[in-house]
């Protein structure tokens, strides 16, 4: 039986947590498309962003809930779909060796590190 590969192995992660992103593409809902990095899930390649892919939970009543009802939580976003904001506009990232000669992400519009 073979099983599904779901990582990926090309392609480097040009986002980290903490990072304010825009969505570039898929659903977008009440004009909101950016947002701040929550957690970044490198084996499926998907990150979790305040405020953007809001997805409906319907949950049963439990001792934390004791309601139960219907809640409204972010998922996880593809990678692909997200681009990084530097400086309040969208900008793509690249990589290049800093003065120390170790590889830093910066911001191929303006040329300026990324910290």
């Amino acid at each position: 039986m073979k099983t599904r590969n779901n990582s990926h192995t090309t392609a480097k992660i040009h986002i980290k947590k903490g990072d304010t992103v825009v969505q570039i593409a898929g659903k977008i809902v009440d004009g909101n498309n950016t947002g701040k990095v929550l957690r970044v899930y490198t084996k499926t390649y998907r990150a979790l962003v305040e405020g953007l892919n809001i997805i409906t939970r319907h949950t049963k009543p439990s001792a934390t809930n004791p309601n139960g009802g219907i809640v409204k939580k972010e998922a996880p976003i593809h990678i692909s779909n997200l681009m990084l904001m530097e400086g309040g506009k969208s900008t793509r990232v690249g990589r290049k060796a800093n003065d120390k000669g170790k590889l830093q992400r910066y911001s191929v519009k303006t040329g300026e590190f990324i910290s």
